[in-house]
């Protein structure tokens, strides 16, 4: 850049022609720019305690929840298992009351019937014992625990088979995130396979029960419209060994004319992963 102030001389001054007309401004920038760098927000920052009202017994009580637009998603496994930047939000979706044992996903929590409540009272509320709550987080163990227990919950209760299915689906994930931390962290081989085992039978289980509810329960269920949990179906039969029936299930997404675009190119992925062999 030539000099801005060519001609001053004419006026009696001797202006640097290096002088930069913005040279404070870029030091207060810069200044700026150091000084709030912004804090990089920790699991603990990312959660709260939220009360609830125990539909079986009415006990209030607390459970650690994910705060609404704080988690950053970033991206997705192909059987839509979330990951979150800081945090694996799954961690928190099973509430369980201290008091009773009554447990379940977030999204079904207060869908209890009388009759239900009862099954949950005798089976479950008479011998349960009350787990030690003290951690600003949850632990995976922790969340597997809690989550198991939503599961049996809608077992004894007679819950949806997709309710079920789906609270499996999440102790997969569960399991593999747990295993990517372990590895992390340096675990053996020997118990990275036993954490395989366990994601792989939970794999199987909601494979079952989501082929199971597909033709005998309504739209949308556990929030997916009917394609996407075709596409869920076949994908959990790819990760179990199913290669065949994956095939099938993913042809009818692919020929469906009403699926969206997005699961429609989900759908096409797993064909071309399929078809490669990448089993």
């Amino acid at each position: 850049m030539g000099n801005l102030f060519a001609g001053l001389e004419s006026l009696g001054l001797n202006v640097s022609k290096d002088i930069d007309v913005y040279e404070e401004e870029k030091k207060e920038e810069k200044a700026v720019q150091v000084t709030q760098k912004p804090k990089e927000l920790s699991e603990e920052d990312l959660i709260f305690d939220k009360s609830y009202t125990c539909p079986v017994c009415e006990n209030e009580f607390k459970s650690k929840m994910v705060r609404t637009g704080k988690a950053k998603l970033i991206s997705a496994d192909t059987d839509l298992r979330p990951r979150y930047q800081g945090i694996d939000s799954l961690k928190y979706d099973a509430i369980l009351c201290p008091k009773c044992g009554y447990a379940s996903l977030n999204r079904y929590f207060n869908f209890v019937i009388s009759a239900q409540a009862k099954l949950i009272k005798e089976q479950i509320s008479e011998t349960f014992k009350n787990p030690s709550e003290d951690c600003k987080v949850y632990s995976y163990d922790e969340a597997i625990m809690r989550h198991k227990m939503a599961l049996l919950n809608t077992v004894v209760k007679k819950g949806k088979t997709s309710e079920r299915a789906y609270t499996c689906l999440k102790l997969a994930w569960l399991f593999r995130g747990k295993q990517e931390e372990m590895q992390q962290q340096g675990a053996s081989k020997e118990e990275l396979k036993a954490l395989q085992k366990e994601e792989l039978q939970f794999l199987e289980s909601a494979h079952e029960g989501f082929e199971s509810a597909f033709s005998k329960e309504a739209f949308p269920m556990c929030g997916m419209d009917q394609y996407t949990v075709m596409y869920m179906v076949a994908e959990l039969a790819r990760r179990t060994g199913k290669i065949e029936e994956a095939k099938r299930w993913i042809s009818k997404v692919l020929v469906a004319r009403d699926a969206n675009k997005r699961i429609k190119d989900k759908a096409f992925a797993l064909k071309e992963m399929l078809q490669s062999g990448n089993e």
